[in-house]
């Protein structure tokens, strides 16, 4: 990688300025004062210093979001809030984007990263990665809406849904559903086709993944090396 990049990943000066710095001398590329910004480093090991600051690189960032309702789950748009305001500045310049979406009336745990092939992999139906929802609904779920979800509910001429899990609380009008899926309004859709309007709804949890429950709503945090391993887990 070109050293002016490396800087500017780092997010301690542009292109431009860094320039400026290596002619000022006041950057060092492993203890050597660097002499071209076009010079190529290795940003696995490298020790890039400006003014005796070490800089620090990380190709990829994981985030945990705690997503309040009113916001939706885009990057940009030029009529409604997206979760990006949410986002303290520092992480920004890393073009982040939300691993799969909630609607904009959902709260919850929601990812963000820039690490293409982690997104997918938690996204694909394929992987089987399991999705926790806690719904609210208008009426009572039936014992026997169970098995219509553990059989997979037929949601319009083109789409049947993977088997799903429905846990009836000891009210009955509070329930958690397990999916593997993240369709247009699925969870919504999949209550109305046995009869419940959902009143609210909230992921609160990506497989063995739960949200932080110290996470205030719109609160954001990076996620550590034993939390992206649970995120995979789709057993728990």
């Amino acid at each position: 990688m070109r050293l002016d990049k490396y800087v500017s990943l780092c997010k301690k000066a542009t292109r431009s300025e860094t320039k400026k710095f290596i002619r000022q001398g006041n950057i060092t590329v492993n203890g050597v004062v660097a002499k071209k910004s076009d010079m190529q480093v290795d940003e696995n090991s490298v020790l890039v210093c400006i003014n005796g600051e070490e800089l620090s690189y990380r190709k990829y960032i994981y985030l945990m979001l705690n997503k309040p309702a009113g916001y939706i789950s885009a990057t940009y748009d030029a009529h409604q809030k997206t979760i990006m305001e949410l986002i303290p500045d520092e992480y920004l310049h890393f073009e982040l984007f939300p691993v799969g979406r909630l609607d904009i009336d959902t709260e919850g745990l929601l990812i963000l990263t820039n690490d293409g092939k982690f997104a997918h992999d938690l996204t694909s139906p394929r992987k089987h990665v399991y999705k926790t929802y806690y719904a609210e609904l208008d009426k009572p779920m039936q014992q026997g809406d169970i098995e219509i979800f553990k059989k997979g509910i037929k949601l319009d001429a083109d789409f049947t849904t993977l088997p799903a899990e429905l846990y009836i609380d000891e009210n009955p009008k509070r329930v958690y559903i397990k999916i593997c899926e993240g369709k247009f309004h699925q969870v919504k859709r999949m209550c109305e086709s046995v009869g419940k309007k959902v009143m609210y709804l909230k992921r609160i949890r990506i497989g063995g993944l739960s949200l932080d429950p110290d996470l205030p709503k719109g609160g954001v945090r990076e996620l550590s090396g034993k939390e992206l391993r649970l995120l995979t887990n789709s057993n728990e």
